[in-house]
């Protein structure tokens, strides 16, 4: 979290009730609620000057004012069970872990910014909700929710999901973190949902280095923990055929991304996070202009 001090969220969209496509939390100037003095500066409008404490101070001092922005960030976490996957090459790392932080990274971003944010973790088939709100206080909130979600269960249905998105009425950007092993899912339903209502979402897509070039233990038993349809091994002869239909369904899933004009960054949980936040959230900049 330390290493977001110099990054910033953009809104990427000219959204309903936002006159401009920039977004920058709290917009300091002249504005209706003080903030803070700051030190005279050539250029600044005399008009801001504090003149009563000019006089206590003998210095020149301008008061700042914020406006509230219209736009709330939203994380959502996708805590089911196949997030507990681990990496089979950094001990304590699994998929989860790496959501939940990199979602903690937004958050922090949200709060220095004076921005809204809230968090939905889909977990065991139920939707946990924090409502949106700012400050130092309501970071605490959000990263003591996600350090308690635990991988659990499958995703909620979609009518369970619909009805959560009662936010959405106001402009939003949405950051996901997810495997999206499921596409099309009640997840990926109810991000497209958001995207069509014209919020600018963002997802993340997140996957093991096994994963990716199938080295996977030969011969090994694999369950997955979200059905119960039996176990699965895989053989030398079968890894050219995942790797093929692996590949194939997260084409997909960026082709439909790309449709929707929605950001997507895939990643594995092996690459350093900070590097990964930054080109996540890079690419939302580059797209936007």
């Amino acid at each position: 979290m330390a290493q977001t001090r110099d990054l910033d969220l953009v809104i990427r969209h000219v959204l309903a009730g936002l006159g401009h496509g920039i977004h920058a939390g709290r917009e300091r100037g002249a504005g209706v609620e003080f903030s803070e003095y700051r030190a005279y500066a050539p250029g600044d409008e005399w008009r801001r000057v504090d003149w009563k404490l000019l006089a206590r101070a003998d210095r020149y001092f301008v008061r700042e004012a914020e406006r509230d922005s219209h736009v709330a960030v939203w994380l959502c976490l996708d805590a089911t069970a196949s997030m507990a996957e681990p990496s089979r090459e950094i001990n304590g790392v699994d998929k989860l872990w790496f959501a939940r932080t990199m979602l903690a990274c937004v958050a922090a971003i949200a709060q220095r910014q004076g921005d809204a944010f809230g968090l939905l973790i889909c977990s065991g088939g139920k939707v946990e909700f924090v409502p949106a709100s700012r400050g130092p206080r309501q970071l605490q909130r959000v990263l003591a929710a996600l350090s308690r979600a635990q991988a659990e269960g499958g995703l909620p249905p979609e009518d369970v999901l619909k009805s959560s998105l009662h936010f959405a009425r106001a402009p939003s950007m949405i950051f996901a973190a997810s495997d999206f092993l499921d596409w099309p899912s009640p997840l990926s339903a109810a991000l497209l949902r958001l995207r069509n209502m014209r919020h600018d979402v963002r997802l993340l897509t997140l996957r093991t280095q096994a994963e990716v070039d199938a080295s996977f233990k030969s011969g090994g038993g694999y369950r997955d923990p979200e059905r119960a349809d039996g176990l699965h091994r895989m053989s030398n002869a079968d890894r050219e055929s995942y790797k093929q239909q692996s590949r194939a369904h997260f084409d997909g899933v960026a082709a439909s991304c790309r449709q929707h004009n929605i950001v997507h960054y895939e990643a594995r949980i092996e690459q350093p996070l900070s590097g990964v936040l930054r080109s996540w959230l890079r690419l939302a900049g580059a797209r936007a202009k």
